[in-house]
């Protein structure tokens, strides 16, 4: 009698941390449903979109935490930042990110603008300022003055000004899954708390 009552003790004990690890996550309060699902890029794969603006604090302060993510993400998962214009004093962030994307720098200088501008303190809020340092990290100025003005970049930052209204968005970093839901560290509690709700969604969503 005393062997049964010390396994289901033991199971007891061994379970209690799993059931500390389950959690529930509720539309309206952690996250957010989209009323009209937004289109993505990904048939095949569930879409993880980062909404930022380099001169965000909070946006440096995540990167670290997505960072970490990025590097142990689903292989089912393709990950997207969109440089969101919340404010039009915001374009020149949104048409630079793009621009370096274009020109196949995107992710190699990503990093280098946050750090300029929450870290050296580098007061980079107009489109000369912007070029003005890139130039300085080595990129080609003519080149980059040719992508920022050009259509393609044109477009995409129409584009990124469309989802600040179709997500719903007042804020950053904020992210969406699949196009069907958002997220924000507001809503989570915090930046990991927001990356456990991804996770969740990136479950839910995973066929």
């Amino acid at each position: 009698m005393r062997s049964v009552w010390l396994k289901r003790f033991f199971m007891v004990v061994m379970l209690a941390p799993l059931s500390l690890m389950a959690k529930n996550y509720d539309e309206g309060i952690e996250y957010t449903k989209l009323d009209k699902p937004q289109a993505t890029q990904s048939a095949d794969k569930v879409e993880v979109t980062e909404f930022f603006w380099y001169g965000c604090p909070h946006c440096f302060q995540f990167e670290p935490t997505l960072g970490d993510w990025l590097a142990r993400k689903p292989d089912n998962v393709r990950f997207v930042r969109i440089p969101l214009p919340l404010n039009p004093s915001w374009l020149p962030h949104t048409k630079t990110y793009y621009a370096l994307e274009l020109m196949g720098k995107g992710e190699q200088y990503h990093h280098a603008l946050f750090k300029a501008m929450h870290v050296d303190k580098i007061k980079l809020y107009t489109q000369s300022a912007l070029t003005d340092f890139l130039v300085k990290q080595g990129v080609d100025k003519k080149a980059f003055e040719d992508a920022v003005g050009s259509f393609a970049v044109e477009m995409r930052a129409r584009q990124a000004m469309q989802m600040v209204k179709a997500y719903g968005l007042n804020g950053v970093p904020a992210m969406a899954v699949n196009g069907k839901y958002t997220t924000s560290a507001s809503q989570a509690g915090s930046y990991k708390g927001m990356i456990d709700i991804v996770n969740h969604l990136v479950k839910q969503e995973t066929k």
